[in-house]
């Protein structure tokens, strides 16, 4: 399938994992990126910043035709990737089917260009012609969506965490960990619950962390991960978080909140993850048992890791897209 694929020029997660996976099923000369994005070709961030690098291929996408593609992705929810992709609807032929990944962090379809103040609109791209299937991040359970529109949570690209299982053994040099922007107000919660508790204060666990001011980033982050016993996650602007699929696929343990949107085939509490109440009532009771477990713990650890292989890796999330845009033709 040749591609073209409409992108923002700034990290987006949804969109630099889909990227990387259709690269992976059909090259670069077949996944035409537009606007050119040189994250996605040259080695110049970290983790996870690096989510769309795939090191090979370039000369191919330089080189490829611009013509004759049979699917479009407009892959991000944001004022950058509306504007190339404004340039380009009008001359989009009808029969080439049209798929829009929402991966922000708004509920609505298209929330995020209103929250991040694009002068474009998911209705006005509607008006122009209707996206024929929508991916959404932030797919809530509590809300209806039409038909076309599909749940499409963040993925783990594992070959960047398998480098880390591979390479790497898990020293256990933490007991409970939570890394993490206050950006909603359960973190806050659950930072005032947990940093004098534990080693949290000694780990780095402790209110008012600032993303750019983060001593753990890029291949250490993930190594300091591997290196904790537990690990917590819960929803900040929105409920997906990147968290919740790197710990299992780095093979360690997670404590989180039950997510608020539709995954299909997530974690089953107890068995691939622990779940603790919204309240967090529970939280330092589960901490305290799973500390005393670490059998139970690297038994729950493992599933996820299995279970991640088996749903969740950036390409099978890819297939699950190219899976509804195949039903497309079927239909018609």
């Amino acid at each position: 399938m040749k591609i073209l694929f409409i992108n923002s020029t700034e990290c987006d997660y949804a969109q630099d994992t889909t990227y990387s996976a259709l690269v992976e099923i059909f090259g670069k000369e077949n996944v035409f990126d537009f606007p050119l994005f040189y994250r996605f070709h040259f080695p110049r961030k970290v983790y996870p910043r690096n989510l769309g690098y795939i090191s090979t291929g370039l000369l191919k996408r330089l080189f490829s035709s611009q013509k004759n593609f049979e699917l479009v992705v407009m892959s991000s929810c944001n004022h950058y990737s509306a504007q190339y992709y404004n340039q380009i609807i009008r001359s989009i032929p009808s029969y080439v089917p049209i798929v829009f990944i929402d991966g922000g962090d708004q509920g609505e379809i298209g929330g995020d260009f209103l929250r991040l103040k694009s002068k474009y609109s998911f209705e006005y791209f509607e008006r122009i012609r209707p996206f024929d299937l929508i991916f959404k991040r932030e797919y809530l359970k509590d809300k209806k969506y039409e038909s076309r529109v599909h749940p499409y949570p963040f993925s783990a690209r594992m070959d960047i965490y398998q480098k880390l299982n591979n390479n790497s053994i898990s020293t256990s040099l933490y007991d409970v960990s939570f890394w993490a922007v206050e950006s909603h107000p359960i973190r806050t919660a659950a930072l005032n619950l947990i940093e004098n508790q534990f080693d949290c204060a000694a780990n780095g666990t402790t209110r008012n962390q600032k993303f750019r001011k983060y001593k753990r980033k890029g291949s250490v982050y993930l190594k300091e991960i591997k290196n904790c016993k537990i690990t917590l996650n819960f929803r900040g602007a929105g409920w997906d978080t990147l968290r919740y699929w790197e710990v299992p696929a780095l093979q360690s343990f997670l404590i989180s909140q039950k997510p608020g949107i539709v995954i299909p085939n997530d974690f089953v509490d107890k068995e691939s993850i622990v779940h603790c109440k919204e309240d967090l009532s529970d939280l330092l009771d589960l901490c305290r048992y799973y500390l005393q477990a670490p059998e139970e713990r690297v038994l729950i650890a493992n599933k996820a890791y299995q279970h991640v292989l088996k749903y969740h890796t950036h390409v099978k999330r890819a297939e699950y897209l190219l899976e509804k845009v195949n039903s497309l033709k079927t239909k018609k």
